[in-house]
């Protein structure tokens, strides 16, 4: 119980960390909340007095929280009651429907024409950005977003979706997250023109405001143009950023952890896949030894792909003697 509400929690400070204060819920995830809470309140001690209760505090480098917005569910419908009682204060609120969105359709079978890489990557890329589907869910004004990068990439950097900034500049990782990516990419030795780099979804989830993971119907409707853009450029090693874009790779488990799958080998589409941590929630959790584990993951994916580790880089983000 006590790990899935840390999953919980930390997915939720990895949202906020990009500023967003909303994130909805379909109704198979409210049901599993409110199974959770019901458990929870069984299991809780008794609490102390408001007058003994002490605020947890957490020290994060300030360059990482400037932004960093309380979160809030927001509904319509209904309200989880966390500890179980009806007079219990009302701080979470769920959305689990959204008037307005069209359903997500089976995706079409397609092939990739004829030709080299250049020219089966601009063929792809017009088709995706002209995608009927990803258009109707677009916000007005925004962009469908697909991969950039060099399409005979050694290693490949798989996202969930487009947020803010990304629907804006119709390009992944732009915002934040993404300034963090390209220096976690330098600090390998290389540079975002030497890597590709994609996403599972190829338009922002839509919802109120704010952010949210996104469906299995959504993930599954962009995975076949994520998987021609992989069988186009032939990488080694793909790099899952984050659990999302390990559930949309390798399928949904709600059994599955991030702490215990990350800096493992995977296969996907018969290629290297290692799992690690989201640069948004490395924002967040800035902590050293969160940094160095994300850091070992990329030097594990360096020694695969045949790329030297200095005894400098090694030493990155060690503890303190």
């Amino acid at each position: 119980m006590k790990e899935i509400i840390e999953t919980i929690s930390d997915e939720l400070r990895r949202i906020a960390s990009e500023g967003d204060a909303f994130v909805s819920l379909d109704d198979k995830s409210v049901e599993i909340l409110k199974k959770l809470a019901g458990a929870a309140a069984q299991e809780a001690p008794q609490r102390a007095a408001p007058s003994q209760a002490r605020p947890q505090k957490k020290t994060v480098p300030e360059e990482f929280v400037d932004d960093v917005k309380p979160m809030e569910f927001v509904s319509e419908v209904d309200m989880v009651k966390l500890d179980g009682k009806d007079d219990a204060p009302k701080k979470v609120k769920i959305v689990e429907n959204i008037d307005g969105i069209a359903a997500i359709p089976k995706p079409k079978p397609f092939e990739l024409p004829e030709g080299g890489k250049r020219e089966q990557w601009e063929w792809l890329r017009d088709r995706v950005l002209n995608d009927p589907v990803c258009h109707e869910h677009l916000k007005p004004g925004k962009k469908v977003v697909f991969g950039v990068g060099n399409l005979d990439a050694k290693i490949f950097f798989c996202g969930e979706a487009p947020g803010a900034d990304e629907e804006i500049q119709g390009e992944p990782f732009v915002g934040k997250a993404g300034q963090l990516l390209t220096k976690i990419i330098a600090t390998m030795g290389l540079t975002r023109e030497e890597v590709y780099i994609g996403n599972i979804m190829n338009w922002r989830p839509e919802v109120p405001k704010g952010n949210r993971p996104p469906t299995e119907e959504e993930m599954n409707y962009c995975l076949p143009y994520l998987k021609a853009q992989i069988a186009i450029v032939k990488p080694q090693i793909i790099v899952a950023l984050g659990m999302t874009a390990v559930n949309g790779l390798l399928g949904f488990d709600p059994t599955r952890r991030m702490g215990k799958i990350r800096g493992t080998w995977q296969q996907f589409e018969g290629r290297d896949l290692m799992c690690t941590y989201h640069p948004s929630f490395l924002l967040q959790h800035a902590s050293a030894s969160m940094k160095r584990l994300a850091w070992e993951d990329m030097m594990t994916v360096m020694e695969r792909a045949g790329m030297p580790v200095s005894e400098k880089q090694r030493g990155y983000f060690l503890p303190k003697q």
